[in-house]
């Protein structure tokens, strides 16, 4: 609509961006750039599993089948905009490892300006699919389709 005016969003749009798996600072303290699924369980614990961090049953019950180190999510510092929820992120021999499925708030300026201090693009990572897909849903079938090199 606006032409070469203006930056496009993700949506319907090819975009290819390239980041660096690392963490930042925020308010003086580090934020690391993995979390993993002990992770996970301790932040809904702090809660006492209440909105939002209220954890599935399923996942309560299957809390022992996960290995704890898994690597959860990660943040890179990929240039991502409004759309890039679902992309695909892949390692530099092209392998995929991960989802993109958000931005920290610092991100939010990627619309206007780049910037690598703070922003950065949240992703889902390949390790904990493929973990919950086997270990949560009983999905060994999937697993080995998405694994096997074809």
């Amino acid at each position: 609509m606006e032409g070469t005016s203006n930056y496009p969003d993700a949506t319907f749009t090819l975009r290819l961006s390239y980041g660096t798996v690392r963490g930042y600072e925020e308010d003086g303290r580090q934020i690391p750039a993995l979390t993993n699924f002990e992770g996970l369980y301790q932040r809904s614990a702090e809660h006492e599993n209440k909105p939002p961090f209220d954890l599935p049953q399923r996942w309560i019950d299957k809390k022992a089948s996960l290995n704890p180190q898994t690597p959860f999510n990660f943040v890179s510092d990929a240039d991502i905009i409004g759309g890039n929820s679902g992309s695909p992120v892949v390692n530099k021999a092209n392998e995929f490892v991960g989802i993109i499925f958000d931005g920290n708030i610092q991100s939010l300026v990627l619309d206007c300006i780049f910037s690598d201090k703070q922003a950065r693009a949240v992703s889902v990572d390949s390790a904990a699919i493929t973990e919950a897909l086997r270990n949560v849903y009983d999905a060994q079938p999937l697993v080995d389709e998405l694994t096997s090199a074809k």
